[in-house]
């Protein structure tokens, strides 16, 4: 007799998810589903006769039943507070999520609300990186009053270094130089963050990936937020430090980081002790980063590990541990 074949990962039919799971909503009839993205989930384009969507299916390997119902519930707690954030719609019983039995085990599948506008072309402008701090400062105040029954993994760092560094390892231990000067590096870091107080305003819920990719500006600069995967309760010094890590990569000018920064301040000024360890929550940020990159790569793209890949990583690194690079 015949068995089915275990899969650790698989691409759901569009047809099967307008007929299982949209047909849940109270939506316009759907004219297509599209598969549009594979990243950290799945995200499906949905198009009904009047307006579109995004459907997102959660992979196994990546968030728990309690890790998305977390972070949905907080964008709907934001969609209800007025932040400009692409919500999650309930299902016309109203659960915000529907378990999905892939071969692979338990998914769940979210839709949400498609953000009006499109990505900065040519990345952010001074007057879009301000109003993405200042929104982003909104959303850390308007936070202070969340509640959820479900538990998120904090943006800690043991879970931001340590994890990563398990992902890290058994590739960078064949290389002593490189494998001792990352070592290096955490231990320089924890040495300055690891007594920052966890107490608020300093520590609170984080979107956990802000950067340009994952904000749409309509023509007169109306935004909204979306892509709230990595989000978890960590130091608001960090969020900023996420941002201006991403922005290192792209090749955002100074003068547009130092916008977002402002845009933050206007609305909650930094203390000094934060401001002074955002050198080390940018490398937090980026060895986070590699740790979830070399993850996925190990389900989807192993020959995207190759040793241009360390060279990369390590260049950007060293990049930032590197006192002729400025934050500003």
């Amino acid at each position: 007799m015949a068995t089915t074949f275990p899969v650790v990962y698989s691409k759901l039919a569009a047809d099967a998810l307008i007929a299982q799971v949209l047909s849940q909503y109270a939506i316009e009839p759907v004219a297509n589903c599209r598969f549009w993205h594979r990243g950290l989930s799945d995200i499906y384009l949905v198009e009904t006769i009047a307006t579109q969507y995004i459907l997102r299916v959660s992979h196994c390997h990546w968030r728990s039943q309690a890790d998305v119902q977390f972070e949905l519930e907080l964008l709907d707690f934001l969609g209800q507070q007025q932040l400009p954030v692409a919500f999650p719609l309930r299902t016309v019983d109203g659960r915000l999520a529907i378990e999905i039995n892939a071969l692979e085990g338990k998914r769940y599948a979210a839709l949400f609300i498609h953000a009006p506008g499109r990505v900065a072309v040519g990345d952010l402008n001074q007057e879009q990186s301000w109003l993405l701090g200042h929104t982003v400062a909104k959303m850390h105040q308007i936070t202070q009053n969340f509640q959820s029954q479900f538990q998120r993994q904090p943006l800690t760092l043991e879970y931001l270094l340590d994890e990563s560094l398990t992902a890290i390892a058994p590739f960078l231990q064949r290389q002593p130089a490189n494998w001792d000067y990352v070592l290096d590096a955490i231990a320089t870091i924890k040495a300055q963050i690891s007594q920052f107080p966890q107490e608020e305003p300093f520590w609170g819920i984080c979107w956990g990936d802000p950067h340009s990719g994952n904000v749409h500006f309509t023509e007169d600069n109306q935004l909204t937020l979306f892509d709230f995967d990595q989000c978890g309760y960590g130091w608001r010094s960090f969020e900023i430090a996420k941002f201006l890590q991403v922005s290192m990569m792209s090749g955002l000018p100074a003068k547009v980081r130092k916008a977002f920064t402002m845009g933050y301040e206007a609305i909650a000024p930094l203390m000094e002790f934060e401001y002074t360890a955002l050198r080390s929550l940018t490398q937090t940020a980026l060895i986070w980063a590699w740790g979830i990159s070399i993850n996925q790569a190990m389900f989807y793209n192993y020959s995207r590990l190759d040793e241009f890949y360390f060279q990369q990583w390590l260049a950007q690194l060293r990049l930032l541990r590197s006192p002729d690079w400025q934050l500003f």
